[in-house]
């Protein structure tokens, strides 16, 4: 039976860190990043008025400022692939000053957990993961047996043992002045609400190649002669492909960039999102706007946003390869992705907007 979130104390036995911040260590990719708003609402509810703050990196920073119930983002470049040992001592005296009664690290790995021991922090609760005894003094098991990663974030926010209570969606909040303005700058469609052209935002990035869908540039050039304004959307890798995308029609925009925030208010202007399945489709469907979600080599139980989306896209080849989860297609063939015809995903683009439609108020 799922329960509540209720009232609890905060640690192992409770105590003085009780009325103290709480600091989330969370997932750095950006989709991940947006799962961590559940773990913030679900401390929220059990202890209302008590800061949540979420250590950040400079890339996914700017998601804090629209995450409700969010105090601010501790923002520190880590690496990913080496321990670092003078900048954890650095984030840790940082960590220190704050004053943190706790902290949740979401990572299982080893140094994930190494700035809130070295800064002091009282609870330092998280999964053993690599052996992490002493790291953590509230360590958690069965990690095996919550096989999706936003299960275990959230197992973290409640008591010990605690059933997990229906997961509140994660909510990134755009106000409506920030996306006029940012309508104005970029010299964008005021959208369908305003009487201006319907806008599609196309993210056609992943991490890995297989993720990535095989025709967002015919789908773009179709969607601009049906009189779509289209957006391509996402970081320096996508630079390339979204100038060759802009180069076939005048009304497709390049709006990659190094700057997420970019992003994040371009896919809240939008009309419909068509994405991979990448951290922009978390970005989408967390603020609300209606998306469609491409899957190949991944699986959308595991992966999909907690939010609803309006449609998840797969290949209706019968591919016994997939799910592989790999990020290079081991077979050569890319047919999860490949075998997904533009008309398909071009027909749930416009199921989504006209339902949209249909639900808005007369």
């Amino acid at each position: 039976m799922q329960t509540t979130p209720d009232t609890y104390s905060i640690g192992p036995d409770g105590g003085a860190e009780a009325g103290r911040p709480i600091l989330l260590v969370p997932y750095m990719w950006i989709g991940d990043f947006v799962r961590c708003h559940t773990v913030v609402r679900l401390l929220n509810a059990r202890f209302p008025g008590r800061p949540v703050d979420i250590l950040t990196s400079t890339n996914t920073a700017p998601l804090v400022d629209y995450m409700p119930g969010a105090r601010k983002g501790i923002v520190w470049d880590l690496p990913r692939r080496r321990l670092a040992l003078g900048l954890q001592r650095g984030l840790a005296a940082r960590l220190r000053a704050e004053g943190y009664g706790q902290s949740l690290v979401m990572p299982r790995t080893w140094k994930a957990a190494l700035a809130p021991f070295l800064a002091g922090i009282p609870v330092r609760t998280g999964f053993a993961g690599e052996a992490r005894f002493g790291l953590l003094n509230d360590i958690r098991w069965g990690e095996k047996a919550l096989p999706r990663m936003v299960d275990r974030c959230a197992a973290l926010a409640l008591p010990r043992g605690a059933p997990l209570p229906e997961l509140p969606l994660p909510q990134l909040r755009v106000p409506a002045g920030e996306i006029t303005a940012w309508r104005g700058r970029n010299g964008v469609s005021a959208g369908v609400p305003a009487g201006g052209r319907r806008v599609a935002a196309l993210a056609p990035g992943a991490v890995g190649p297989s993720k990535r869908w095989s025709y967002y540039a015919e789908l773009a050039v179709r969607l601009a002669g049906e009189g779509f304004e289209v957006w391509v959307v996402g970081g320096p890798g996508e630079r390339d492909i979204a100038a060759q995308m802009a180069a076939r029609h005048p009304a497709i925009r390049d709006l990659t960039g190094t700057d997420l925030r970019n992003a994040i208010v371009a896919l809240a202007a939008a009309d419909v999102v068509i994405s991979n399945d990448s951290g922009l489709l978390h970005v989408a469907a967390a603020i609300g706007t209606p998306s469609i979600g491409i899957f190949g080599p991944t699986s959308p139980w595991h992966w999909a946003p907690l939010n609803p989306i309006s449609a998840v896209i797969q290949a209706a080849t019968d591919l016994p390869c997939r799910p592989c989860h790999e990020p290079v297609c081991r077979l050569l063939h890319h047919g999860c992705m490949r075998d997904i015809p533009v008309e398909a995903v071009a027909a749930a683009t416009h199921a989504a907007l006209n339902a949209e439609a249909a639900a808005a108020p007369r």
